[in-house]
């Protein structure tokens, strides 16, 4: 299954038809006697926010060293609370990664730049997503590529991340609910993938899918463990490795599970 965002057009309202004087004089009136019968452009809950958003960025993000001005703003751009399940809204904008559904969470926010900014992305950059979760990373993604491409192999949470990148407009994004060991090989090859799913070796479709000059960044090794935040830049056919930090996170299923009991 592979679902499409597309970003939807807005009616138009009529136009050619102006408000008589005393419509005019009732609108003052009620809004008057009734401040609080129309919405606000902001409610207050999203001025909050967007404050712990910046604090976000500035106390977990920047203080520990992502500088990419563009990676930045977009991490204070991207609504992150919109991405976690009702009950985890408040914590959205904590120092931890949370769970949202079917296993998965969603990456602590420090390492959402990290591996955003490893990626070295520009604005006609195609990028492959192994793993989108709640699809907060591809938003982010989004910010700073031309096109992203991610899969999801829980279907519903495919469905959900498809549903909440919609109707926030990341038009530029595509979900498909599969198999992310073996890539997108239709929309290959991609400038920069990010697999946000630990596993070891690093799949071999994925690295025949990455452009000439790409990068991949990947939590590599066994997922009992810690494993090894890697950045892999390919150079004439050959993958160059740099290793980052030590991070967790949750094993990629499918097919590399698969092949992990086969051995």
């Amino acid at each position: 299954m592979r679902i499409s965002i597309y970003r939807s057009s807005r009616r138009q309202a009529p136009t050619g038809i102006l408000p008589g004087p005393w419509i005019v004089g009732l609108a003052l009136a009620v809004v008057c006697l009734f401040p609080n019968a129309f919405p606000q452009t902001k409610s207050k809950e999203d001025e909050a926010f967007a404050r712990k958003r910046l604090a976000m960025v500035e106390s977990q993000v920047e203080a520990r060293g992502v500088r990419d001005p563009a990676v930045l703003e977009a991490l204070r751009t991207v609504p992150r609370h919109l991405f976690v399940p009702a009950e985890f809204r408040d914590e959205a904008y904590g120092d931890y990664p949370l769970p949202i559904g079917e296993g998965q969470t969603i990456s602590q926010p420090y390492i959402v730049g990290l591996m955003t900014e490893s990626l070295n992305l520009g604005k006609k950059d195609k990028v492959l997503e192994i793993g989108t979760g709640s699809g907060y990373q591809a938003a982010v993604l989004a910010r700073l590529a031309g096109a992203v491409f991610t899969i999801e192999i829980s279907e519903k949470l495919a469905r959900r991340a498809a549903e909440t990148l919609r109707d926030l407009g990341f038009a530029s994004v595509r979900v498909q609910h599969g198999d992310g060991f073996f890539g997108w090989p239709e929309e290959a090859p991609f400038n920069a993938i990010i697999v946000t799913c630990a596993v070891d070796p690093v799949p071999t479709p994925l690295l025949d899918q990455l452009a000439e000059g790409g990068r991949l960044i990947v939590p590599l090794g066994d997922s009992s463990s810690f494993q090894k935040l890697t950045l892999i830049i390919k150079k004439r056919g050959k993958p160059v490795v740099h290793e980052i930090i030590d991070v967790r996170f949750v094993p990629m299923t499918g097919e590399a599970l698969k092949k992990k009991r086969a051995d």
